[in-house]
């Protein structure tokens, strides 16, 4: 009988002498290794870019194509209405602070005022003391009427209205009287 052969063939066409147990940190320096070489790979990547950008070309695998994006004319109109309503909400605020400021004013005014009435009252129930007008009456030498002095009248009879008429002045009168008039307010404008 024929000898067979212990190798194996892997995946990767690689012979392997029979079994891989001896070999236990195989399968980390393959990954170590693949590691390597993809860090390695991006490095060469990088310096390549670097090198064309400074260049001023850039490298034909970075250059990249927007795609051209569709907005619809809906959201557009949303967002117009959108603006418009957030320019009114603002201009509200602003009238509603300008109306608030002019009612504190108009409240500090009314104090001032109610103020101002309540001593211009109390000065004016001063001056209307009775004690003191009864005094300055009798020092003016005024005296309480006496019977003889009183006289009532009798309003009974029904009320006459007596309109009497002007007589009437000619056309020639009135065009003189009012030449008249008007010469006195020349007169009297320039003086």
């Amino acid at each position: 009988m024929a000898r067979r052969d212990t190798r194996q063939v892997n995946r990767q066409n690689n012979y392997v002498s029979g079994n891989l147990a001896f070999d236990y940190d195989y399968l980390e320096r393959e990954k170590r290794r693949i590691e390597q070489e993809e860090r390695e790979y991006a490095e060469r990547q990088l310096r390549e870019a670097r090198r064309k950008s400074a260049s001023g070309k850039r490298p034909a695998e970075q250059i990249r194509h927007r795609e051209r994006i569709q907005v619809s004319n809906l959201v557009v109109i949303g967002f117009g209405v959108l603006a418009a309503l957030v320019v009114a909400i603002l201009m509200s605020y602003a009238q509603l602070a300008i109306v608030s400021h002019g009612i504190v004013g108009e409240q500090k005014q009314l104090a001032a005022l109610e103020e101002e009435h309540i001593k211009l009252l109390a000065r004016y129930e001063s001056t209307f003391d009775l004690t003191s007008i009864k005094e300055a009456a009798e020092t003016a030498g005024m005296a309480k009427p006496s019977a003889s002095q009183i006289f009532y009248v009798d309003l009974s009879a029904p009320d006459n209205v007596v309109l009497y008429e002007k007589k009437g002045v000619n056309l020639f009168g009135q065009v003189f009287t009012s030449m008249g008039h008007n010469m006195g307010a020349l007169v009297e404008y320039f003086k």
